[in-house]
């Protein structure tokens, strides 16, 4: 029973290192804020919640103790890292930082000038 505790315990946190190594990757590969942000905001979202559900399993199943505030730390992950990466791509956006030359479609570019035309 220990050997499946401990790979319950183990791969969720493999699996959040291994977004996190992603994310690392990402941030220093990606040509603009926009993709960066992405990567930061999405990948890390994810490595981050494999972290916390381990920490949480492991409390939960090794020590007997049951820690909700782990379980409110990931949902408040979960809602504040996707609209910090929002605000901060929106930020950049309005502050004239150009995408770059691979980026295909600037939608929010042409939402802003159907807004203006109308």
């Amino acid at each position: 029973m220990e050997i499946l505790i401990n790979i319950l315990v183990a791969l969720p946190m493999v699996v959040g290192v291994i977004f996190t190594l992603v994310t690392a990757i990402g941030l220093l590969r990606f040509p603009d804020p926009y993709t960066r942000a992405h990567a930061a905001s999405k990948s890390s979202t994810v490595g981050v919640l494999g972290i916390l559900l381990s920490v949480f399993l492991h409390f939960w199943l090794v020590e007997e103790h049951f820690n909700p505030r782990i379980l409110l730390g990931i949902l408040f992950l979960f809602i504040t890292a996707p609209v910090g990466g929002h605000m901060m791509s929106r930020a950049a956006y309005f502050a004239g930082v150009k995408p770059s030359e691979l980026t295909v479609k600037d939608e929010l570019g042409e939402d802003i000038r159907r807004i203006k035309e109308k």
